[in-house]
């Protein structure tokens, strides 16, 4: 994994120096999440947070990666000590980075975007199933460029992966909306 960041992170280093359409930036906000799938549970909220990097190919379209530190999660309802029902959070910790297309439906104002999001896990603070170290999911959402590099962010992202391990907890995905405020330098 260090390898693959050191590669995008060299990747878009090169794109520095050679694209005059390039705007780097920095985004947090909050993630309502929760699993979809098998596994019987509620939503949680927590949070993401991290880099964005944004390359105009032609005025109406760009690709943005982002790398994010993204908290996501359930809150599970299963059975302990012969109590049915008890609930409790799953959060699952994960360095997340979409790639995505972005088409701009008002020019440098309001965009569609859409594409892979990869996430390898980091922290997985439960003992419910054994969770897969990857998940690949599907993002879509708008972004509204406001003021002067400040921009906000809505999006959806569904998982296309299993993240559960465990045969006994059967398909479990992540399915988590995203709301977000940044700023490009």
């Amino acid at each position: 994994m260090k390898k693959f960041l050191l590669a995008v992170v060299l990747l878009a280093g090169t794109f520095a120096t050679q694209a005059q359409g390039l705007n780097f930036g920095i985004k947090a906000g909050a993630n309502f999440s929760n699993f979809q799938g098998d596994l019987d549970t509620d939503g949680i909220t927590s949070f993401h947070a991290g880099a964005v990097l944004e390359l105009n190919i032609v005025p109406t379209f760009s690709v943005q990666a982002e790398g994010l530190f993204s908290s996501q999660g359930g809150k599970a309802k299963y059975e302990a000590d012969g109590v049915v029902g008890v609930a409790r959070d799953i959060k699952l910790d994960y360095i997340s980075v979409p790639v995505l297309a972005k088409f701009y439906i008002l020019p440098n104002t309001l965009s569609i975007t859409a594409g892979p999001q990869f996430s390898f896990l980091v922290n997985d603070a439960d003992d419910i199933f054994e969770t897969k170290k990857f998940d690949l999911a599907a993002s879509g959402g708008l972004e509204l460029k406001i003021i002067a590099g400040l921009f906000a962010q809505a999006r959806y992202n569904i998982g296309l992966t299993n993240v559960n391990d465990s045969e006994v907890r059967g398909d479990v995905k992540n399915g988590v909306f995203q709301l977000s405020v940044g700023y490009f330098f």
